[in-house]
C-alpha cells in the first residue's frame, strides 16, 4: 500500500465511529495537523466531539470541512466485506466511511501535508473544521463549531466539503454551493365536537390540506 491516502483511509476507517462517536479518528488527523503548525481546539457539545484546527492567524481563511461519523453499518452479516475491516477489492476500497466520508478526509489531509510542503509560506491561512455529527441530528457539530468562531470573530472566507458528489462516477463533479436543507414545524389548531353537531366543530386536517399542498 504505496499511497499515504490511503493507508490513512484504512486507519480511519478500522474506527468503527458510529455517529456521534468519534473512536479517536479525530485524535488521529489533529496529530498529523499538529505537525504541520495547525494550532488544534477541540470543541465537544453535549455528545459530540469536534475539531477546529488552523493554521496561522489573521489572513483570509481557506477551511476544509468534513464528518468522521458514519452511520451504522446494520447486520454485518449482510456485507460482503466487513464494515470496519478497509478491504481493497478489485481496484476499489470498501469499509463503511470509505466514501462517506473517511476517504475524503484522508485526500484533505494528505493534500495539505503536500500543499504546506511545497508552499510553506502561502499567504494564507489554513483550517480544518471536523464533526462526529453529520450523520444523527447534526445540532452539536459544525452549526455549534461556526456559531463559536463567529462569537469571537473568525470568519471562513472559502471552505471546501468533501462530500462525495457524482453522476456517473464518484468525484465527476464538484459542486459550487450546493443545498441545504430546511425543517420546520407546523401546528393546525381544530375545535373538538360531535359527528351529530358538526357545525360546531373545526376539523384541523381540512385546514391543514391547503398548507401541505
Amino acid at each position: 500500500m504505496s499511497s499515504e491516502t490511503l493507508k490513512l483511509a484504512h486507519e480511519l476507517i478500522s474506527r468503527p465511529s458510529i455517529t456521534p462517536e468519534d473512536e479517536g479518528c479525530q485524535q488521529l488527523i489533529g496529530e498529523r495537523l499538529a505537525a504541520l503548525g495547525f494550532e488544534l481546539e477541540s470543541m465537544i457539545f453535549e455528545d459530540t466531539t469536534n475539531l477546529w484546527a488552523r493554521r496561522g492567524q489573521g489572513r483570509k481563511l481557506f477551511c476544509f470541512a468534513g464528518h468522521t461519523d458514519v452511520v451504522p453499518p446494520g447486520d454485518v452479516n449482510d456485507w460482503q466485506f466487513p464494515p470496519f475491516q478497509p478491504t481493497i477489492h478489485n481496484g476499489y476500497l470498501y469499509g463503511r466511511g470509505a466514501a462517506d466520508m473517511k476517504g475524503s478526509l484522508a485526500a484533505m489531509l494528505t493534500a495539505t501535508e503536500r500543499f504546506v510542503k511545497d508552499y510553506p509560506e502561502v499567504d494564507a491561512d489554513i483550517g480544518f473544521l471536523i464533526t462526529s455529527d453529520e450523520e444523527g441530528p447534526f445540532i452539536n457539530g459544525t452549526k455549534r463549531v461556526i456559531e463559536t468562531l463567529e462569537q469571537r470573530n473568525e470568519k471562513i472566507d472559502w471552505c471546501i466539503v468533501g462530500e462525495p458528489s457524482s453522476t456517473e462516477t464518484l468525484g465527476d463533479i464538484v459542486k459550487n454551493g450546493r443545498r441545504g436543507s430546511l425543517t420546520g414545524d407546523l401546528t393546525v389548531l381544530g375545535i373538538q365536537g360531535h359527528v351529530a353537531y358538526p357545525h360546531l366543530a373545526q376539523n384541523p386536517v381540512h385546514d391543514l390540506a391547503p398548507a401541505l399542498s
